[in-house]
């Protein structure tokens, strides 16, 4: 497998290819990437398996992507998800 490259909220990273962007970003150190609308309160990977919605996250300018089911891809631009995603 190769290397990807990717950048989140800004900050350049990598991550083998193949791995969920999940995977990709806990390699990272990163744990949360989504704040709640209301309360600003951090989320990240909790099911796992793409049933709950925890790990949303907007990727190329397209939010409420499941980070635990798709996968990383070379020259994404992740960044974290505030609330739903769209215009609050």
């Amino acid at each position: 497998m190769s290397e990807v490259r990717f950048t989140f909220d800004g900050r350049e990273m990598s991550a083998t290819e193949g791995m969920t962007v999940a995977a990709a970003l806990i390699s990272n150190g990163v744990l949360a990437w989504r704040v709640t609308r209301h309360e600003a309160q951090p989320r990240g990977l909790f099911c796992g398996i793409g049933q709950c919605f925890d790990c949303l996250i907007t990727i190329n300018g397209q939010s409420d992507i499941r980070a635990c089911i798709d996968t990383i891809c070379n020259g994404d631009v992740v960044i974290t998800q505030r609330g739903h995603g769209h215009a609050n």
